[in-house]
């Protein structure tokens, strides 16, 4: 057998796969073939969207939970090693130690747990390493020294068909079950809003109750909503070994006493439960008469609390959340977070110490995990240069405004302006017209009353749509029970209603809100803890429903906080409202600048975290202006390139930088696209790197294909439109060598070159398209030029005819 006539997938079948279940590995639950690692990335340009490559592994070998080695696989054309590189690549995404390439001659090893002495090395086909023999190795690597500890790190994952972890969060859950069997108690993870901490902590709480490590668990939050989630979430797999800790009174030598529902001494009721669903409300009192419902239980009670949004209210030292994770202090302590709080007062890190893990916000959006965004900027006059009340000026009720400048500071919190607040409204629904009026959006206010005052302003702005369905715009604070009781349909894809949630803190954290495509800014965030947070309120993905990126409409200059050193993912691309006129969406021709030093971003002071979920309304009476004109003033739009860096340059320049980043000169074009055997693969590598053809047409001409898009933008060469290269094909009539059929075929896929471009004739498949399947069969015509081998030789002089020179 002549392995050099053998395509990679043969390879992998007769030699590769072979050789690794001769040494003992398991087929059905140890080799995982075509492992997918990524989703692959989310291209914003424009209006359009399209998904980079996914990043896939030919093998993983799995023992129990942990994928343990890696195997890129490669044609016998290459060298055994060739893949090595590109393993590692992966390997180091996916924490595994143990990594392989192979031609099918062999396999080339390299072990990082080696500490002294050569890394790498050759195996021969049958000497490739048993599962016990590398999970030797991987103990030793990992310093796992007991049994007990073995025994806790192999227990299996909760196994569910319809779902498995993705390799981020295997991550996070092998390094915290390894951490727990060596018997770490404070253990931090910090994970993107969006990438599934709520079934990370399943499954970590799964494994470890599985493998009677840990009997007793509390998974406490300080959200009704967030424990109503995971109630019904992952969490619901442990069924009615599971509860929710709530208050009730009970009379006690005839006084009322607040206790929670599992108090020991009182019932006995905790005994039959295991997984302990509170929150923090829910077992702290604030009333210092009333004993805290937490001390019902024993400080030993429980062997593992888990802390959803730990950078809340419990990382302060001395809050009474705190005071519970103290009182439990026995017991192993997870935190989990999108946003690690440290600041003077505060410090996850102090009482958590280093994260064992960390996804951000930037790795889940380049993997394709999370939906990338894009900031239409709303400068207003007022907010920008201040507003002072002229010389006898009155509010509303005829009192006299204080003689100063009123700036975002005030608007809102300590002034209504009411033409302010009609603006923002005209604004929004603006946007929506220009998308979809039923795009799923959330407007953050400053206070409560703030909120009702943007709901009716809106509700006004769309009064055609609120006449068919008054939810159409919904107040959704902790006071407005109505607004609470819609926050599921809210947040349910398949629920029409409401579309527009008008908040202030409520949805900051707890809100899975899947198809939110437009968040709108117009509160004073200065926290960037705060702003990680409702930004994560966008970055779920669901393809299902459309939703593959979303927008932030800032009106208050918030999205500054893009230039902190501490955020980790920028926008796609930032549009800044210039003039009264409409907002264009389009992306801009000429380069703009980002960062006006005219305008710096108020020095907002970090407010505090609340203590309780319903939010208290103002104490103090605001006073409402009439009869002030306000504008808009400023425009400029922001790219976010494939290196994740901002860039502030046009569409065109922008493109121009990255097709020359990827070829230096034209003749390094002109060689790479005359070599390629098939077109499409220049295209697509550039597409990789954040290049979209279709939105370069919108920008230089439809007429045109990739290839003159490229040589005119990026090195300035005259370009010839589809139509004029098919002409000056069919006119040299170079294709009379072949046959009356062929000919016709040939000179109908110039014609679909004319019309559809490039990649159409490229496919098999356009020979099924008409006119040209009524000149007979693929096979057919396909045997017109003498067989597939021709076939394609034909369509490739086709493609040098086409772009030869004049």
């Amino acid at each position: 057998m002549n392995k050099k006539l053998l395509s990679e997938a043969d390879i992998k079948e007769k030699f590769i796969t072979p050789a690794i279940i001769k040494s003992g590995w398991d087929e059905h639950t140890q080799i995982i073939r075509e492992y997918s690692i990524t989703a692959g990335r989310i291209w914003v340009k424009g209006k359009l969207t399209a998904r980079g490559k996914k990043l896939f592994a030919d093998y993983v070998l799995y023992i129990s939970g942990i994928p343990i080695a890696i195997i890129e696989a490669k044609d016998n054309n290459h060298s055994l090693n060739s893949g090595i590189q590109q393993a590692l690549k992966y390997s180091n995404l996916m924490d595994i130690p143990f990594v392989f390439s192979s031609n099918g001659d062999g396999f080339y090893f390299h072990d990082k747990t080696i500490t002294d002495g050569d890394i790498e090395k050759t195996l021969s086909l049958d000497d490739f390493p048993s599962s016990d023999f590398l999970w030797e190795k991987y103990k030793v690597f990992k310093g796992i020294q007991t049994e007990s500890e073995e025994k806790i790190i192999l227990q299996d994952y909760f196994s569910d068909s319809n779902r498995k972890p993705r390799y981020y969060q295997q991550i996070a859950i092998n390094r915290t079950i390894e951490a727990v069997a060596k018997g770490q108690q404070r253990i931090l993870l910090v994970m993107a809003t969006g990438t599934g901490k709520t079934y990370t902590a399943f499954q970590i709480a799964y494994r470890l109750f599985k493998s009677k490590s840990k009997r007793k668990i509390l998974f406490l939050a300080d959200r009704t909503s967030l424990v109503d989630q995971t109630l019904r979430g992952d969490f619901r797999h442990f069924k009615d070994a599971m509860t929710v800790i709530k208050k009730k009174v009970i009379n006690v030598d005839g006084k009322d006493v607040l206790v929670s529902n599992n108090k020991r001494g009182i019932d006995n009721a905790d005994k039959a439960f295991d997984i302990f669903l509170g929150l923090y409300q829910g077992l702290s009192n604030s009333d210092p008469e009333v004993p805290d419902a937490f001390k019902d239980f024993s400080p030993d009670y429980f062997d593992l609390i888990i802390v959803d949004e730990c950078h809340r209210g419990s990382a302060k030292e001395d809050s009474k959340w705190r005071a519970i994770l103290e009182y439990f202090k026995s017991a192993t302590h997870i935190g989990l977070t999108a946003t690690p709080k440290e600041t003077k007062e505060v410090s996850n890190i102090e009482y958590f110490k280093e994260p064992i893990y960390t996804y951000s916000l930037k790795q889940g959006i380049d993997d394709g995990f999370l939906a990338p965004y894009k900031v239409v900027k709303v400068t207003l006059d007022i907010d920008a240069e201040g507003w002072r009340p002229p010389q006898g000026f009155t509010d509303k009720d005829g009192n006299p405004l204080e003689d100063r400048i009123y700036n975002t500071k005030d608007f809102d919190k300590n002034i209504v302006v009411e033409n302010r607040r009609k603006l923002v409204a005209n604004k929004i629904t603006e946007f929506l017209k220009l998308t979809n009026r039923f795009d799923k959006t959330i407007l953050f206010c400053v206070d409560i009353e703030h909120a009702e005052g943007m709901r009716a302003a809106l509700a006004n702005a769309n009064a055609d749509l609120v006449r068919e369905n008054n939810k159409y715009v919904m107040q959704i604070t902790g006071d407005n029970e109505e607004g609470k009781r819609e926050l599921d349909n809210f947040i349910n894809p398949s629920e029409k209603y409401p579309v527009i949630a008008v908040t202030s803190k409520l949805m900051t954290t707890g809100v899975d809100a899947q198809t939110c495509k437009l968040i709108v800014l117009d509160s004073n965030i200065g926290s960037i803890t705060e702003f990680k947070q409702i930004i994560g309120r966008g970055t779920r993905i669901n393809e299902e429903y459309g939703k593959t990126f979303f927008t932030i409409l800032d009106f208050r200059n918030v999205t500054n906080h893009f230039a902190d050193p501490d955020f980790d993912g920028e926008p796609v691309s930032i549009i800044e409202i210039d003039g009264d006129g409409p907002i264009d969406l389009p992306e801009p021709n000429e380069p703009v600048i980002i960062d006006d030093p005219e305008y710096p971003e108020p020095d907002y002071p970090e407010p505090p975290d609340p203590d309780v979920v319903n939010e208290p309304k103002t104490k103090y009476i605001k006073k409402v202006i009439q009869g002030v004109d306000v504008n808009i003033i400023n425009e400029r739009i922001q790219y976010l390139g494939a290196d994740g860096k901002i860039i502030t340059e046009s569409l065109i320049d922008y493109t121009k930088n990255s097709i020359e980043s990827q070829y230096k000169t034209l003749d390094n074009f002109l060689s790479a696209w005359n070599n390629a055997d098939k077109k499409k693969v220049i295209i697509e590598e550039l597409e990789d790197k954040g290049i979209f053809f279709d939105a370069l047409k919108d920008e230089v001409g439809k007429q045109f294909d990739p290839f003159d898009l490229i040589c005119h933008v990026a090195f300035d060469m005259p370009a010839l439109s589809r139509k004029d290269r098919a002409d000056n094909v069919k006119k040299r009539n170079y294709f009379a060598k072949y046959s009356e059929k062929a000919q016709a075929v040939l000179s109908n896929l110039l014609d679909k070159y004319a019309d559809d471009g490039l990649l159409t004739i490229e496919s098999v498949e356009v020979l099924k398209l008409k006119p040209i399947n009524e000149l007979g069969t693929p096979l057919e015509l396909i045997k017109a030029f003498g067989g597939k081998p021709q076939y394609e030789l034909a369509i490739k002089e086709l493609e040098q005819e086409l772009y030869k020179k004049a």
